[in-house]
C-alpha cells in the first residue's frame, strides 16, 4: 500500500478533490506523501517546542522531494503525572501512540513517516509504530533540558524531587525548597539527566532509526533544528532506497543497544521498552539475556540521577553518542555492521567521532565499574526478573538482608516514608502496582527520591512489582514478576520477614519457614486482594481494556499479541 492508492487513477477523483481541500497542488500530490507525526502539547515542556522542530522536518522533507503532513499523538508528563492517580495512565500511554499512528498511517495510505518525540512513553510508542508499520521511517527528539543551577551547583528535576526528602528530615525548609523548584527546570526539553526518556532517545540512536546527535543535542541549541531538517531529507532518501525499520532494527542492533544501555547506564525503563520494540519486529528479547550484555560492557558514562555531576549536555560536548559508540566498537562490543537511517552502516557513521572529554566518556579500561548499569535479578521473589539501576550505586555490588514492611500500593508506602517511619534495614515492598495489578505500572520516583533526600537510599531497599522512574537511585528494585496481581510470590510476603539482595550474584530471596509460605500462597484469592488493595476504580474505561490484555513486565509490559 502507498500514496498511490489515494490519488492515481480517474476512480481517485474524489481522493484528489479531498487532498486539494489541503491547499495541495498537483506537483505535491505527485510526490510522496510523508506523515509527520508531531507529539507537540503545551503540557508536557519536552513537548511544547516541538512545533518548531516539525517545522524544520517538513522544510527537510519538501527540500527532499516528499509532501509533508502533520499529525498529533498524545504525550503523558511523567513528572506531572506522578504520586496520583495520573501515574496509572503513562506506561498505558505508549500502547496508544503506537495504535494512533498505525492508524493514521494505514488509513491514508502514507508512504512514509518522521516521528518527532521527546518523552518516556511517546519514544518507545513511536519506535513500536514504526516496526509495526515497516515504511521508511526516522525519529528525531525534541532534545534534553539543560540543567539549572542553585546554590553555586548544576541541578535537574530531581533534584527538586529528592529536595522533598531533605525537608520532611529537617535538614532543610520549605523557603529553601521554593528556590530549588525555581531553578530545577530552566529550559524546554526532556529533564536534564539520564531518565527514561534520554535514554530512549540515546538507544534511539545507537538503534539506527535516528541521526547523530538525536539522543544529546539541547532542546535550545539551534543544531536542533538542522537536525530536524537532515531528518527530513533523510526519511526521502530512505524511501528512494527502500530501507524500512525491519532493515536497522535487528536482533544484532538491539544488542547493540543493550550494550550502549549499559555503558551509560540508562534508565530501567529501557527493560520495559526495548522487549516491546523488538516484539514489534519479531525479533527476540529474553530479559535472561541481558546480564550476559552486562558482564561484557563496562559502565563509561556515569550521569544524574548517579553521583558525579554530569548531564547530557556534557555528553554532547564530550563527543556525543557517536563519540560514546566508537569506543564501544574499538573495545569489539558492538556491532558496525547494522544499517542506520543515515543511509550507511554503523561502523561508517562513527568512524570520524572521537571522545573530547574523557572525564564525561571514560576510557574502557578505566570505567566506572566493570559491568554495566543495569542488572536483571532472580530468585525466589521474582523468578522472571526483576530490575535494578547498580550504576546509580556507590557499591554495585552490595549485599543487603532486610526486614520487610510491606505496603499495598504506593501511597501508604510514600507516606511511611515521609513520615520518618523507615530506617536503615528496612526492605520497603510495594506491590499491586504491576502491569495488570495497578493497573499501568506506576512509576514511584517520590517514594525513592524521598529515601535520596534522607540519605537512607542505599540502607533502605524499596521492592515493587511496578516501576521506577528513571530518575531513582538507591537500592530500589523494580518490575518484580510475576506481580502480586498474576499470584506472583510479592503478594504473600508479610511483614517481619526478611528479604535478601545480592548484586553480585544478582539474586532476590524472599526469606520466611517453608510451611509458612505454603499456607499464604493456599489463602490467596487473586479478585478478593485486588480488590482491597486498589484504591482507584480503574477497571472501566481504556485502563480496563489494558488491564485485561496487558502482559507482564518480563515481556515489555506490552498488550498480548493478537492470537
Amino acid at each position: 500500500m502507498n500514496s498511490d492508492d489515494v490519488k492515481t487513477g480517474i476512480d481517485k477523483a474524489p481522493h484528489r478533490a479531498i487532498l486539494k481541500a489541503l491547499g495541495l497542488t498537483k506537483r505535491e500530490m505527485a510526490q510522496p506523501l510523508v506523515g509527520v507525526v508531531n507529539s507537540f502539547n503545551e503540557i508536557v515542556p519536552g513537548h511544547t517546542h516541538l512545533r518548531q522542530v516539525a517545522a524544520a522536518v517538513k522544510a527537510g522533507v519538501r527540500m527532499g522531494g516528499g509532501t509533508p503532513l502533520e499529525f498529533p499523538v498524545i504525550a503523558v508528563c511523567d513528572g506531572l503525572a506522578m504520586g496520583h492517580e495520573g501515574m496509572h495512565f503513562s506506561l498505558a500511554s505508549r500502547e496508544i501512540i503506537a495504535d494512533s499512528v498505525e492508524l493514521m498511517a494505514r488509513a491514508h495510505a502514507l508512504d512514509a513517516l518522521v516521528f518527532i518525540t521527546s518523552c518516556d512513553k511517546v519514544v518507545p510508542g513511536m519506535l513500536m509504530a514504526a516496526l509495526r508499520l515497516d515504511l521508511p521511517a526516522i525519529v528525531v527528539s525534541g532534545g534534553p533540558m539543560l540543567p539549572g543551577r542553585f546554590e553555586g551547583r548544576r541541578i535537574d528535576f530531581i533534584t527538586s524531587y529528592e529536595g522533598i526528602g531533605r525537608v520532611h528530615s529537617g535538614e532543610k525548609d520549605e523557603e529553601w525548597l521554593r528556590g530549588l523548584e525555581e531553578s530545577a527546570c530552566p529550559t524546554c526539553g526532556s529533564c536534564a539527566g539520564m531518565f527514561t526518556a534520554n535514554s530512549m532517545n540515546c538507544l534511539t540512536e545507537v538503534l539506527g532509526m535516528a541521526l547523530p546527535g538525536n539522543g544529546t543535542i539541547p532542546a535550545v541549541y539551534s543544531e536542533r533544528l538542522i537536525l530536524a531538517k537532515e531528518s527530513g531529507l533523510a526519511v526521502m532518501e530512505l524511501w528512494r532506497r527502500d530501507i524500512r525499520p525491519r532493515d536497522i532494527v535487528t536482533e544484532t542492533s538491539i544488542k547493540n543497544g543493550l550494550a550502549a544501555d549499559m555503558a551509560l547506564g540508562c534508565s530501567t525503563n529501557t527493560m520495559l521498552h526495548l522487549p516491546a520494540v523488538a516484539g514489534e519486529g519479531g525479533v527476540s528479547f529474553r530479559l535472561r539475556d541481558v546480564n550476559a550484555v552486562s558482564d561484557g560492557t563496562p559502565q563509561i558514562c556515569k550521569l544524574s540521577p548517579a553521583a558525579g555531576g554530569h548531564f547530557l549536555v556534557d555528553v554532547h560536548e564530550a563527543g556525543g553518542i557517536s563519540a560514546v559508540l566508537a569506543r564501544l566498537l574499538a573495545g569489539g562490543l558492538i556491532d558496525g555492521e547494522v544499517m542506520t537511517v543515515s543511509g550507511c552502516t554503523l561502523a561508517e557513521r562513527v568512524a570520524g567521532a572521537r571522545v573530547t572529554d574523557d572525564s564525561v566518556i571514560r576510557p574502557l579500561e578505566r570505567p566506572y565499574s566493570p559491568r554495566g548499569g543495569l542488572s536483571v535479578l532472580f530468585g525466589n521473589l521474582a523468578p522472571e526478573g526483576a530490575v535494578i539501576k547498580v550504576g546509580a550505586l556507590a557499591d554495585p555490588t552490595m549485599v543487603f538482608t532486610g526486614t520487610a514492611k510491606v505496603f499495598d500500593g504506593e501511597a501508604a508506602a510514600a507516606e511511611a516514608i515521609r513520615s520518618g517511619r523507615t530506617r536503615p534495614g528496612d526492605a520497603v515492598v510495594i506491590r499491586y502496582e504491576g502491569p495488570k495489578g495497578g493497573p499501568g505500572m506506576r512509576e514511584m520516583l517520590g517514594p525513592t527520591a524521598t529515601l535520596a533526600g534522607m540519605g537512607l537510599d542505599e540502607s533502605v531497599a524499596l521492592l515493587t512489582d511496578g516501576r521506577f522512574s528513571g530518575g531513582s537511585r538507591g537500592l530500589s528494585i523494580g518490575h518484580i514478576s510475576p506481580e502480586a496481581a498474576l499470584g506472583g510470590d510479592i503478594a504473600f510476603v508479610a511483614d517481619g520477614d526478611q528479604i535478601r539482595i545480592d548484586l553480585k550474584e544478582r539474586s532476590l530471596e524472599w526469606i520466611a519457614p517453608e510451611e509458612e509460605k505454603t499456607r499464604r500462597r493456599a489463602a490467596f484469592d487473586p479478585e478478593k486482594s485486588l480488590a482491597s488493595a486498589r484504591q482507584l476504580a480503574g477497571r472501566t474505561g481504556y485502563l480496563g481494556r489494558y488491564a485485561r490484555l496487558v502482559q507482564s513486565a518480563d515481556k515489555g509490559a506490552a498488550l498480548r499479541p493478537n492470537d
